[in-house]
């Protein structure tokens, strides 16, 4: 089998927004620190992503000294990660989920709203506030941050190799937005993972992950097309979904590294 190994560290600091690729990180209970702790809503405090808004595939960030940079083409602003928020909430829908969320304060708003084209706030989600993960997988008030529905997602590059094989155009791993990625091991093995540790942080792996229409929006071009989604369905589709990548819980807070080991418990 080989050794498993974390080789790629993920976070999407702006949800449905570009990712960045870090040697290590923290983890913290509701993802990886930054992680999807901000996001866009529309007027109705709906979030927005590119499910509908593919143009956001745009927008690439980068981190450098506690600020994130959000570029698009040849436009940038830079986001403080600390950067001060309106002390009056809003309440945001995430898919079922009601929350409690704080407005950037600034111009980032109507920055967003100019290169998007629609109506947008830039919104906070504090560290304190509670969404709870879906009450089937908990393993005990686990919460989660603005990710879809769980704090982190690991996937094999295996299981991307696996895929490759049998698209005509190959598709990168950002099609999926993983928190991890792990080489060793063969296609899919994560599905069947439950508990397991990375370097000094234990995991659980709760549910594979369902695929949705995100997946194939290219991000360098923002285009959608019908793969890998297509061909997906032919052989990952169980209960009229479709999976790829293994959602996790994490038992542990520690600090993660590319190069961690991981070894697999009972």
């Amino acid at each position: 089998m080989g050794l498993l190994t974390l080789s790629e560290i993920w976070i999407y600091p702006i949800k449905s927004l570009g990712g960045i690729r870090l040697s290590k990180s923290e983890v913290m209970p509701k993802g990886l620190r930054y992680d999807r702790r901000w996001m866009l809503i529309d007027d109705a405090g709906i979030f927005i992503t590119q499910r509908v808004h593919s143009i956001m595939a745009f927008f690439k960030l980068s981190f450098s000294g506690e600020q994130f940079t959000v570029n698009i083409k040849n436009d940038y602003i830079h986001l403080p990660a600390g950067a001060p928020v309106s002390p009056v909430p809003i309440t945001a829908t995430v898919w079922d989920d009601t929350i409690e969320v704080y407005e950037v304060l600034g111009e980032y708003s109507q920055w967003f709203t100019q290169r998007l084209g629609i109506n947008c706030r830039l919104v906070h989600f504090p560290e304190e506030n509670q969404r709870l993960v879906d009450e089937k997988y908990r393993l005990e008030n686990d919460s989660v941050s603005l990710a879809d529905g769980y704090p982190f997602l690991i996937i094999g590059q295996s299981s991307l190799d696996d895929l490759n094989t049998r698209l005509e155009n190959p598709v990168p791993m950002n099609r999926f937005r993983p928190n991890f990625v792990f080489t060793g091991g063969k296609p899919f093995e994560e599905d069947q993972w439950r508990n397991f540790t990375i370097g000094k942080n234990r995991f659980a792996g709760v549910k594979p992950c369902g695929r949705c229409v995100l997946t194939t929006v290219n991000q360098e071009t923002a285009e959608r097309g019908a793969e890998p989604l297509a061909m997906l369905t032919t052989y990952r589709r169980m209960n009229n979904k479709v999976y790829f990548g293994q959602n996790l819980l994490a038992i542990d807070c520690y600090e993660i590294h590319e190069g961690d080991k991981i070894e697999l418990g009972s």
